[in-house]
């Protein structure tokens, strides 16, 4: 369980969708961390099968890309500027977001 503010990843995913690069969708958020492309991967905790998504942790451990939690998959898809559901988004680069990153990327790893 992560203590990073929820609304910071959201805020995060927005500065990335916006100046950075996201991928948006458990496929495409797969594809960025066996690639080691991804920088941070956020899951929504409401996704229902759980099979969905549970590969990715384990993955991202593996690859040791950071991996966090949020509690809702159409606030991410939101977030992540789509207009459905998102289970998972990869953020490829930051952007204006960099600084925001490093404090969230500090938490997890204090955690």
């Amino acid at each position: 369980m992560t203590m990073v503010e929820e609304s910071k990843i959201y805020e995060l995913v927005e500065l990335a969708r916006d100046t950075g690069k996201v991928k948006r969708g458990t496929n495409e958020t797969t594809k960025a961390v066996e690639r080691n492309l991804a920088k941070l991967v956020i899951v929504a905790k409401d996704v229902d099968p759980k099979e969905i998504v549970m590969h990715l942790k384990p993955l991202c451990e593996e690859k040791g890309i950071p991996y966090v939690e949020v509690s809702s998959k159409l606030e991410l898809g939101r977030r992540a500027g789509i207009q459905v559901a998102a289970a998972s988004v990869a953020i490829l680069d930051f952007g204006k977001g960099a600084d925001l990153a490093k404090e969230i990327l500090k938490e997890l790893k204090s955690e």
